[in-house]
C-alpha cells in the first residue's frame, strides 16, 4: 500500500482537499480524527480513554490510533491511502514506523500551512454547524498549542529526510487544490 500523510493545523483544509483527492485521484481518505471519533462512539473499551484525551486536546496513544489505521487499510478496496491528521506528534511517527514498518511505502507528507488568526475564525464558523464538541474557542487554542508544540517537530522530520511537501491553505480553495491535485497527478 502507499501512504500520503495530510498535516495541518485544526480548520488548515485538510478534509476538503482529501475529498477532492479521493474524488479525482481514486484515494482512499482515513482521517484519524474520525476513526477516533467513531471508536469513541463505539463503546469499546477504548472509547472512555479517547474521549478524555480528545477532550483534553490532548494526542491519543499511538497504540489505538495505529491499530485504527490499520484495521481501516485492510478493510478497503484501493491501496493508496491519505492518512490525515497522523502523526500528530514525534511519538506517533515512531510508533508509526515500529508497528507498520517497511509494509507500506510513505511517499511524502503533505503540509498545509495556515496563519492561526485564519484557522480559528474558520473553526468557529464550522463549530455553528458541524456539532463537532471541540470546534469551541477552549478546544481550539488548545488544539492550536498542541499543534504547535507536538506536530510541528514531526514536519520538521519529514522536511529533514525530503519527505515534506507544503502548501499554503490561507488562500482560495481552488487555488490550494491547483497545487494539490499536480502532486497526485500520476501517483
Amino acid at each position: 500500500p502507499k501512504v500520503v500523510f495530510i498535516l495541518g493545523g485544526p480548520g488548515a483544509g485538510k478534509g476538503t482537499q482529501c475529498a477532492k483527492i479521493v474524488e479525482n485521484f481514486g484515494w482512499c481518505h482515513l482521517s484519524a480524527g474520525d476513526l477516533l471519533r467513531e471508536e469513541r462512539k463505539s463503546g469499546s473499551a477504548n472509547a472512555d480513554l479517547i474521549n478524555t484525551y480528545i477532550k483534553e486536546g490532548k494526542i491519543v496513544p499511538v497504540e489505538i490510533t495505529v491499530r485504527l489505521l490499520m484495521n481501516a487499510m485492510e478493510k478497503s478496496e484501493t491501496k493508496k491511502f491519505l492518512i490525515d491528521g497522523f502523526p500528530r506528534s514525534v511519538d506517533n511517527y515512531e510508533g508509526w514506523v515500529s508497528v507498520v514498518k517497511d509494509d507500506v511505502d510513505v511517499l511524502f507528507c503533505l503540509f498545509y500551512e495556515c496563519p492561526e488568526e485564519e484557522l480559528e475564525r474558520r473553526l468557529l464558523d464550522r463549530g455553528q454547524s458541524s456539532g463537532r464538541d471541540d470546534d469551541n474557542i477552549e478546544s481550539i487554542r488548545k488544539r492550536f498549542k498542541t499543534f504547535v508544540a507536538e506536530t510541528m517537530p514531526v514536519v520538521e522530520v519529514f522536511k529533514a529526510g525530503g519527505q515534506l511537501r507544503h502548501i499554503s491553505s490561507a488562500q482560495a480553495v481552488d487555488a490550494v487544490w491547483a497545487e494539490t491535485s499536480a502532486l497526485f497527478a500520476g501517483l
